[in-house]
């Protein structure tokens, strides 16, 4: 099965996951993005920790979910935003001003809407979470 959007396919399965009230769960690949993305997630308690795990074909995250999140998904298509605009996207992925998080690469790196208004960067959306 060709894999296209491993970013995609691991918060479906986070989401798919959560609603069933799992505690865990395993994605793969261990993608760098992957990680970066469950980074902020992690940092913002919409999930518990997680360890990358090798299986011999190729890495694998094992995470704990908190049961926090209602909603999250990758944004496709990935975005342009530029610093006036994160509040239209705001009123897009997220329910509420100050509720929930939209992850976006910047030239600094991967961090959410919030930390790259305050650096008043740009960047590309990927993901949503709330």
């Amino acid at each position: 099965m060709a894999m296209n959007d491993t970013l995609a396919n691991a918060l479906s399965k986070i989401l798919n996951n959560e609603k069933v009230g799992k505690k865990t769960v395993e994605i793969r690949p261990a993608a760098r993005l992957t990680k970066e993305v469950l980074r902020e997630m992690n940092e913002h308690q919409y999930i518990g920790d997680y360890k990358e795990v090798s299986n011999g074909k190729g890495n694998m995250l094992e995470l704990n979910l908190l049961g926090a999140i209602n909603k999250c998904g990758a944004i496709k298509p990935r975005f342009p935003v530029a610093v006036k605009e994160y509040v239209k996207y705001e009123k897009r992925y997220l329910l509420a001003k100050d509720f929930g998080i939209i992850i976006v690469s910047t030239p600094k790196g991967i961090m959410t809407h919030i930390e790259a208004k305050k650096q008043n960067l740009g960047g590309k959306l990927l993901a949503y979470c709330y």
